[in-house]
């Protein structure tokens, strides 16, 4: 276990020695079952192909809310050992008039460190583009000549590479991630006709979650996210759940930002608090799952819209091993 926590640290301080920004990615409320979005060493996780679908509606009641929409599918290849995971995930991110929209294929090569090939640590790289776009139409000019308001859609495209690192067993999983690491090598994004659109920068992902048996038919999953861009509030995740009968799961998150050090760019009265949220989710079968999220914001935003909707679907392919039954809750 050792020899496991020091290649695990070990990567992570390589992972972490790449300079960052500012501006947050995507966000999801039910993160343990987009895996992929966050980290490419996450492919093949369950040793199944997986198919994954998501859907935010953020801050509904205020026009030009964030939307976000996710495909993922992922799995492991029939070599010797399952040694090597694939996946492909497709990114939709609406606010106002902007929108991103990336794909990534995914990469993750998995060291077993166990004789039943139960404990796995992953090292990930994910290879894409994203579309950076702005809807002219969307916007209101005070001067409808306004040169500055762009007329029609306006793009610019750029590649992009994730890495990151993952470790698991059939009850626990941690795992550390960098994405969007070309982002650091552009000011900002200017279309051919000159339009600025806001950039999404470099962040550090730290994620992990337990599946803890209580009794025979009731089991509790906590899990946390940890997202940071080295300028803005890093933002904490605390996820749990109560799992009835592999069944049915009702858990809650709250969301929050920390302050672990200064950061002489932020403005010291910032509000830390975000949001509450409550989760259902139903494991139909081994194959299949469907999950709903409701957020209360906590903060001042909170008082101009009506809360914020997700919600996942997750299909299983393949033949599910009894030593991995408890993947598919994550």
């Amino acid at each position: 276990m050792r020899n496991i926590q020091r290649s695990f640290f070990s990567a992570l301080f390589i992972l972490c020695g790449f300079q960052v920004c500012a501006q947050q990615t995507v966000q999801f409320t039910q993160y343990v079952f987009n895996g992929l979005v966050v980290n490419p060493a996450y492919a093949g996780y369950k040793e199944d192909w997986n198919a994954n679908l998501s859907y935010r509606a953020q801050w509904s009641g205020i026009k030009g809310g964030p939307r976000t929409a996710v495909a993922s599918f992922d799995g492991v290849t029939n070599n010797e050992g399952k040694r090597v995971g694939l996946g492909l995930v497709a990114i939709n991110d609406r606010i106002g008039a902007q929108s991103t929209s990336s794909l990534y294929g995914n990469y993750a090569y998995r060291l077993q460190i166990d004789d039943n090939e139960q404990r796995r640590l992953s090292f990930g790289i994910a290879f894409g583009v994203t579309q950076y776009g702005i809807d002219g139409s969307k916007l209101i000019a005070v001067d409808p000549n306004d040169p500055g308001v762009p007329v029609g859609n306006q793009n610019k495209t750029y590649p992009d590479i994730r890495v990151g690192i993952h470790y698991s067993d059939p009850k626990f999983f941690l795992g550390a991630s960098v994405l969007d690491m070309f982002s650091a090598n552009r000011d900002q994004i200017t279309t051919d006709d000159n339009y600025r659109i806001l950039k999404q920068v470099r962040h550090l992902y730290l994620t992990g979650g337990a599946m803890l048996p209580l009794s025979y038919a009731v089991d509790f999953r906590p899990s946390f996210m940890i997202k940071e861009d080295f300028n803005g509030p890093t933002n904490l995740d605390l996820n749990a759940a109560i799992i009835l009968e592999k069944t049915l799961a009702i858990g809650g998150s709250y969301r929050t930002g920390l302050s672990i050090w200064k950061k002489g760019n932020l403005q010291s009265e910032l509000e830390s608090r975000d949001a509450f949220a409550a989760i259902f989710e139903v494991f139909v079968s081994e194959r299949f799952r469907i999950g709903y999220s409701f957020d209360y914001s906590t903060n001042a935003l909170g008082d101009f819209h009506q809360g914020s909707h997700e919600i996942s679907l997750g299909i299983s392919f393949g033949k599910k091993g009894a030593a991995l039954a408890d993947r598919r809750f994550f």
